[in-house]
């Protein structure tokens, strides 16, 4: 079980500058299966399909924070993840479903060993499971563009930066 909003590093700003933009630094994990099938994990508060992700703490690095992230919300452990892509821009400033707005810094890690067996269901998910990129649930654009920027990277071999 992770910490709740309220204790977490985001939620305790949020109690001293209310709905204000703040920089938000996180961690998002592609994790794929032998198949190379993506997982995603269904959020319990807004039933979205999204990849797991959260933000990072204090006190621990970008690389703690994915880990921590993926082990709240599938149960897997990851062994080893490398950086793909950095989303900084502009174009990721957004208010959430709260009324706060945040300008994403996000890195996303492409998970190259994982451990443990796949929860379904945890504090924050009400499923998990790995989808082909032909036959994806309804997932928001942003992820599509994460997909896009997988291949970008196999490709390239270079980190994306947005």
């Amino acid at each position: 079980m992770g910490i709740s909003w309220e204790q977490s590093y985001l939620g305790q700003l949020r109690k001293l500058v209310g709905s204000r933009m703040l920089i938000a630094p996180a961690a998002r994990a592609i994790i794929q299966d032998r198949d190379e099938r993506i997982l995603f994990v269904k959020r319990r508060d807004n039933g979205a399909w999204v990849m797991p992700a959260g933000g990072m703490e204090l006190h621990e690095s970008i690389f703690d924070c994915v880990k921590r992230e993926v082990k709240e919300e599938t149960g897997l452990d990851v062994i080893r993840a490398k950086p793909i892509a950095l989303y900084t821009g502009p174009r990721f400033e957004y208010t959430n479903g709260y009324g706060d707005e945040n300008k994403m810094f996000s890195v996303v890690f492409l998970v190259e060993e994982w451990a443990g067996e796949l929860v379904k269901q945890t504090d924050e998910t009400t499923d998990a499971r790995f989808f082909a990129t032909d036959e994806l649930p309804e997932i928001p654009e942003l992820y599509r563009e994460t997909i896009e920027d997988l291949r970008n990277y196999r490709n390239s071999g270079t980190v994306i930066l947005k």
